[in-house]
């Protein structure tokens, strides 16, 4: 709610683990925004459903569905993954199939997003940046010094983000809700 008082406003995607504090919280201040697992966690999630010496190829298998260039391809190979391995771990496939659905709503995005934002890894990655620049200063004469640097590294990164094509090409989002407009009419 305090990000929304100070300005944050069209948020349309927000990604994050399976904290049920926090997606209380996605689902009334950020209504409109579509919420996406992420996929990471989710695959961590899944070895409490398994029997410590299962086969590696079932999780190998299953992030692989991550892979997939559209959301009918994913599914269909959800499908055949179910199928193959409901019979050896009938716990874990009752499980993806009640939960998978959370982790495919980057599908929505333009193709050359979905690596960046199927997981929290960009955020993650942002973080760790910003604890091995704070160590380096070590001690900080007061809170507001250290709020400058971690404001500008956060500035820095979400500079880069948007204008390095590598992450995230803001102009294709724009492309695709032109053209869901146009398909709507």
């Amino acid at each position: 709610m305090r990000l929304k008082e100070r300005g944050l406003s069209e948020v349309e995607f927000v990604v994050s683990d399976d904290h049920a504090g926090l997606k209380r919280a996605i689902g009334e201040v950020l209504m409109d925004a579509a919420w996406q697992r992420c996929y990471v966690h989710f695959l961590r999630n899944a070895l409490d459903h398994l029997p410590r010496k299962a086969d590696d190829d079932v999780l190998q298998e299953l992030r692989w569905i991550y892979d997939r260039r559209d959301i009918q391809e994913a599914q269909r190979y959800l499908a055949a993954w179910i199928n193959k391995w409901s019979g050896k771990y009938p716990k874990l496939v009752d499980w993806v199939e009640a939960n998978i659905g959370e982790t495919l709503t980057f599908y929505r995005l333009p193709r050359q997003h979905h690596k960046h934002l199927k997981s929290t890894n960009m955020l993650e990655r942002l973080n760790e940046e910003i604890k091995r620049r704070t160590r380096v200063v070590r001690i900080f004469p007061n809170a507001e010094s250290c709020l400058r640097l971690v404001r500008a590294l956060c500035v820095e990164t979400h500079e880069a983000w948007l204008e390095d094509n590598r992450y995230l090409n803001m102009a294709l989002l724009a492309e695709q809700k032109k053209e869901l407009l146009r398909m709507a009419a």
